[in-house]
């Protein structure tokens, strides 16, 4: 194949154009929403309401379906989805707040993993329509005014660097890496919680109040976890903590939570 060619087909257009009639249609399944409702204004939300993803092994034949959520709830996260909700059907029955407006919200089950947080992001951007037209080209974008989410710091960067592109701002509840701070990387994210540089501080300064000067360290292996340590060590340095270790494992990572227990005996 042509360097050319094998280009041009890396290239292929996110959408289905139809040269005769202008119409243009989204690729793949629609992953409906867990919770949505529509209205002038549109809102949208991710949360991890399920803990994992399930995963099946695709035969190569027939088009993969759209990821599905499975375990257990997540009940705090359950509730945040719930309290956006409530929040949005408070503004729309005041009289004051947006008089003759009406906000929708579309809240997405992100399973807890980085790809479903991903494509509930591509999805609050383009919009649910399969079929779209518009002034006689392929020109589309979403109603979403804003996201709400997510929970943890990794799938929040990644959101952040897909909906960020497009203006839209995004305010998490939950994610506290130092790293989102960073206004060059993710100029349109906010949050209403404090980030991990003054947890990591304070947590320095509870060990040394304590006088512990020789400490083991553990964090969950992900962006939240391994920037909360690395920000921590160095606080504990400051104060003349010394670390003997410091292990990540993630949640789902049992073979390694033994060997984090043979690193605190040895």
């Amino acid at each position: 194949m042509e360097i050319s060619a094998f280009f041009a087909t890396l290239l292929l257009p996110l959408s289905n154009v139809d040269a005769s009639s202008v119409r243009c249609n989204l690729r793949g399944t629609i992953r409906s929403p867990a919770f949505s409702m529509d209205g002038d204004f549109v809102i949208g939300g991710v949360f991890s309401i399920h803990y994992n993803m399930y995963t099946e092994i695709q035969s190569h034949d027939t088009i993969p379906e759209p990821p599905k959520c499975m375990g257990s709830i997540h009940a705090r996260n359950l509730r945040f989805s719930r309290a956006m909700i409530f929040a949005i059907e408070e503004i729309n029955n005041s009289t004051e707040l947006l008089p003759g407006i009406k906000l929708g919200y579309q809240i997405h089950d992100s399973c807890a993993v980085v790809p479903v947080a991903m494509q509930a992001a591509f999805q609050l951007t383009n919009g649910q329509d399969n079929v779209f037209y518009k002034d006689k080209n392929c020109s589309h974008s979403g109603m979403m005014a804003g996201v709400v989410g997510e929970s943890g710091s990794t799938p929040s960067i990644s959101i952040s660097r897909i909906i960020g592109s497009f203006d839209i701002p995004q305010v998490s509840h939950f994610s506290t890496c130092a790293c989102l701070s960073d206004k060059k990387q993710f100029p349109n994210f906010f949050r209403t919680i404090p980030s991990d540089a003054f947890q990591a501080v304070a947590l320095a300064k509870l060990v040394k109040h304590f006088g512990w000067t020789w400490i083991g360290a553990i964090c969950s292996d992900s962006d939240y976890g391994n920037n909360g340590m690395a920000s921590f060590l160095q606080a504990a340095e400051k104060e003349g903590i010394c670390v003997e270790f410091s292990e990540a494992f993630h949640r789902t990572q049992t073979h390694k939570i033994k060997m984090v227990a043979d690193v605190i005996r040895r």
